[in-house]
């Protein structure tokens, strides 16, 4: 085989449309885009114009701000640890922390800032978790199943006291 003879499999491009070729075309004389004015000209830009009329985007209030700083965590429930747990990915007497949850393929760790563990579901076993962030409800469950959770994020209100 030589770079010459290398050609793409049969149908995997499409052929694009040739506008403006004869009305036989079935895309010919205005090529599709009707009759004159702005929209049939090149370069149009019309996204949220209203024809004079105050687009609706400036008519409506505007509310609240996007925090730029806001840190996003991957959710964990109970009822996925238990899961993982069961089926052989995690070993309850081992410690659980985010990276072996990450290995385990129990959580997605890219874009996230880290873990936080939430009270979905139910959990028998103790465990021993590390993770960012955790629910009160999800604490509690966990210690009442004779495990122990350590979250390596201290809350904010914890920092101003």
């Amino acid at each position: 085989m030589k770079l010459n003879e290398i050609r793409d499999n049969p149908g995997a491009r499409l052929k694009s449309k040739r506008l403006g070729r004869g009305i036989g075309s079935g895309k010919g004389k205005t090529s599709g885009k009707g009759v004159k004015g702005q929209k049939a000209r090149e370069g149009v830009s019309l996204n949220g114009f209203e024809g004079g009329q105050l687009p609706i985007y400036r008519r409506l209030p505007k509310r609240g701000f996007t925090n730029i700083n806001r840190k996003e965590y991957a959710p964990l429930n109970l009822g996925t640890l238990e899961a993982a747990i069961e089926s052989g990915k995690l070993d309850a007497s081992q410690p659980i922390t985010e990276a072996v949850l990450a290995e385990a393929g129990v959580v997605r760790l890219n874009k996230v800032e880290g873990v936080r563990l939430l009270a979905r579901g139910t959990i028998s076993k103790a465990v021993t978790i590390e993770v960012s962030g955790a629910s009160a409800a999800a604490v509690a469950a966990v210690e009442q199943a004779g495990g122990k959770v350590t979250t390596l994020v201290a809350k904010a209100d914890a920092e101003a006291a």
